[in-house]
């Protein structure tokens, strides 16, 4: 499968240095920033370490130190407290750590042979070493004694790193075929991938990410280690796509600190390379002069790369393209989030053995039986348990901001009641034919009440009204004194089928009374004595003249005259 890396289009360019710092007369194989970013310190075959001000871009006269071996490696502790160097020959190894404010120097041995690298802990308290008597030891730098190890390998140490907890220490081969992890504190060997070979001896560095490791690699003895891979660090097994494109020996690797940005270097290929790490993808080639060593500055905007050619051992500081960090910033934000959404409780399946909390429903109290009083007649029980809302009871609604028509209503139901009638119900209004309207809002429920005796009243009298000569006043109703309350009826009335309206029952203090009143199931209106209904012809009142508002002229005192008109 080709990775991502081949997939990707890049044209190379040369990279011009803004700053090259002259000073080493051999190769200078390990380089190394201050906290502070304005200052670095480089280590060399010429047996010196030499500290530079990138600023003046020139060596720091007075800070040079020369050594009895030749130097392998130096660094600096995060909090620029300790310098170290490391180095020796075939006799011996030679690892020093000086205190930058007072100067002391603290010797550490236990090497039989040069040391090629070391590594100092993030909270620079632990200094890690590897030599060529295939052992890795970590000291304490406040005290200067050995506190883990020897770490015994099966090849030359060309590389150490500390985990980020400071619980593992991951160590590599001088040839790059041989990788293993060390448990710190129990001083165990966790899982070994390779075997020792004998190839070229000019190591790169490796780099811890999370749980993985960043290492160039060779799985075929007798090659050089051109491919960088990552590695699970529990496993030592491959993760993801490789880092494929050069030709020759890596001899220098560099990450940011963001984890953004690759950046590698061969001496062999005469190439820096530039590699999104999160998608593996190339974004950038330079050819260059026999580059061997790189590192990156604190911000990831400026690379540092020693020369390996000749007598030609300068350091160059060259700025990196904007367009390719940014590019390889994009890349990993988009990474993170995509992993954080696989990694969200969202979409997380849960684990095998493990169970979603059950739910519990809140407990519904049960529902009392219905009681039932014996004493209590039939009907109304049936009643109570049964509640139906008669059609005639329905009223619609009229909003209050709405004039309403008096004539909007339905023709089931009966005709409202008179602002100036009293609150009282009244008996059942008589209709022509004998029969009845009742009026079920009057009569509404007064139950648990005294039924009022009051004595009654004289029945309204009908007066019939010819349609012709008929006024808004017989319509609406106007009180005259003769007439409280003038009836108006519609054809629509007769055309619809009545329904016969359920009357509620009304409870007073005598029970006698009660009983007559469950057995009435209508009322029935009888007509006052000596009062005729006759026939009305309707006839469409839109189509006549009406004369002006106001109550007709017809003013009857008895029912005779009514009879005359």
């Amino acid at each position: 499968m080709a990775s991502a890396s081949t997939r990707a289009v890049t044209t190379k360019s040369i990279m011009k240095p803004e700053t090259t710092l002259k000073g080493h007369r051999g190769t200078i194989e390990s380089i190394s920033y201050f906290p502070d970013g304005q200052r670095m310190i480089s280590g060399s075959h010429d047996k010196t370490t030499r500290q530079w001000d990138l600023d003046a871009g020139k060596e720091i006269e007075g800070a040079q130190e020369v050594c009895e071996k030749d130097v392998y490696a130096v660094a600096v502790s995060r909090n620029g407290r300790w310098v170290v160097t490391a180095g020796g020959d075939d006799d011996r190894g030679e690892l020093k750590a000086c205190e930058v404010e007072t100067g002391v120097v603290k010797t550490f041995k236990g090497h039989a042979l040069k040391i090629h690298c070391i590594d100092i802990s993030s909270d620079s308290t632990l200094l890690a070493s590897g030599s060529e008597d295939e052992t890795t030891r970590i000291w304490n730098l406040e005290t200067g004694k050995l506190v883990a190890g020897p770490f015994k390998s099966i090849d030359w140490v060309g590389a150490v790193r500390f985990s980020s907890d400071l619980k593992k220490l991951a160590v590599k081969s001088m040839s790059g075929t041989c990788l293993e992890v060390w448990d710190i504190q129990s001083q165990k060997l966790d899982v070994r991938k390779g075997k020792p070979d004998i190839g070229e001896f000019f190591p790169s560095p490796i780099f811890w990410t999370n749980r993985n490791i960043i290492a160039a690699f060779e799985f075929d003895r007798g090659d050089a280690a051109k491919t960088i891979y990552e590695f699970d660090a529990s496993t030592l097994e491959t993760v993801g796509f490789p880092f494929e494109g050069h030709t020759n020996l890596v001899t220098g690797l560099a990450l940011s600190s963001d984890s953004a940005l690759l950046a590698s270097a061969s001496c062999g290929d005469d190439t820096i390379k530039l590699w999104a790490f999160e998608s593996r993808q190339l974004l950038a080639s330079f050819d260059l002069q026999g580059p061997c060593r790189i590192i990156l500055s604190s911000d990831s905007r400026q690379l540092i790369y020693t020369t390996h050619s000749n007598d030609d051992c300068n350091i160059c500081i060259c700025d990196i393209p904007p367009d390719t960090l940014a590019q390889a910033r994009i890349i990993a934000r988009k990474k993170a989030a995509r992993r954080d959404l696989f990694n969200s409780d969202a979409t997380r399946r849960p684990t095998a053995g493990q169970r979603r909390p059950p739910i519990f429903a809140t407990p519904i109290a049960p529902r009392p039986p219905p009681t039932r009083d014996t004493q209590q007649p039939t009907s109304l029980r049936f009643r109570k348990l049964l509640r139906f809302s008669s059609l005639v009871n329905a009223v619609r609604p009229v909003r209050n901001n709405q004039p309403r028509d008096p004539l909007d209503f339905p023709a089931t139901l009966p005709l409202p009641p008179s602002s100036r009638l009293p609150a009282e119900s009244s008996p059942p209004t008589s209709l022509p034919g004998g029969r009845a309207f009742f009026n079920p809002i009057q009569s509404s429920s007064n139950k648990g009440k005294k039924k009022a005796r009051e004595p009654k009243q004289k029945n309204s009298r009908v007066v019939n009204v010819p349609l012709g000569q008929a006024t808004y006043g017989d319509v609406v109703g106007v009180d005259d004194g003769v007439r409280p309350f003038v009836l108006f009826f519609c054809l629509s009335w007769f055309q619809k089928k009545e329904k016969k309206p359920v009357r509620q029952p009304v409870y007073d203090d005598d029970p006698e009374s009660d009983e007559e009143e469950e057995n009435v199931l209508d009322p029935v209106a009888v007509p006052p004595p000596g009062v005729q209904h006759e026939e009305i012809e309707l006839n469409q009142v839109a189509n006549q003249s009406q004369p002006e508002a106001g109550p007709s002229c017809l003013a009857v005192t008895n029912h005779s005259e009514a009879q005359s008109l």
